[in-house]
């Protein structure tokens, strides 16, 4: 389980990350808003370990150790961080992304059989800005779990692709609720999708109960 304790980071002027909690589960994909670009971004950094807290905490099942958070989670599609570079072939987006896989695993892994066995064949040559919402997540989160440690997946934003969230949404329930392999599903969106009921919180969460309770 993903636990997140009082998470802040300090900015120059202002917190770039207002104190957070939350809580993240396996089998279970978790939706946190925030309005801010950059209050999303540094959530997801601070959860896949990317990025240290001014104060607070971040735990996988109890332990709060950077190196077993960082091997544990893969951060996806964050902006201006690791999105898919836009001169980036399909093909040529798996090799790299490959290529960063441990090397006990490394073996098996060339980027045509991959490509042919997860079904992304037919984009291998399309560059990377041309996927549509879905298959972008579809191919991003599935080299995401090309590396057999990932149990936390760290969504950056994928609303900003398109205002449907059935774009992004299906794919990303899927993963979570996989029998075969639940994963902790964590995103961050800019507002909830319509006629969400699934798990929710609010990026500075924390300020606001302190402010709700006064």
């Amino acid at each position: 389980m993903l636990s997140v304790e009082n998470l802040r980071i300090q900015g120059r002027r202002e917190d770039l990350l207002p104190a957070t909690s939350l809580q993240g589960r396996r089998g279970e994909l978790l939706l946190v808003t925030g309005e801010r670009q950059d209050q999303r971004t540094a959530l997801a950094l601070s959860l896949s370990a990317r990025m240290k807290a001014t104060t607070g905490s971040v735990s996988w099942d109890g332990v709060t150790k950077t190196k077993k958070l960082r091997i544990t989670s893969a951060l996806v599609d964050s902006p201006g961080v690791n999105e898919p570079e836009q001169h980036l072939t399909v093909r040529d987006l798996v090799t790299e992304d490959l290529a960063l896989i441990p090397r006990r695993y490394r073996g098996a892994l060339l980027s045509k059989p991959w490509l042919k066995i997860n079904r992304f064949d037919d984009i291998a040559e399309l560059w990377t800005e041309q996927l549509q919402p879905l298959r972008r997540v579809e191919l991003l989160t599935a080299l995401a779990l090309a590396n057999p440690d990932t149990d936390l997946l760290v969504v950056d934003s994928p609303d900003r692709h398109s205002a449907d969230a059935g774009g992004w949404l299906s794919r990303l329930e899927e993963l979570a609720y996989d029998g075969g392999r639940p994963l902790a599903v964590v995103v961050t969106v800019s507002a909830l999708p319509d006629g969400w009921t699934g798990p929710s919180a609010v990026i500075g969460n924390n300020i606001l109960e302190k402010e709700n309770s006064k």
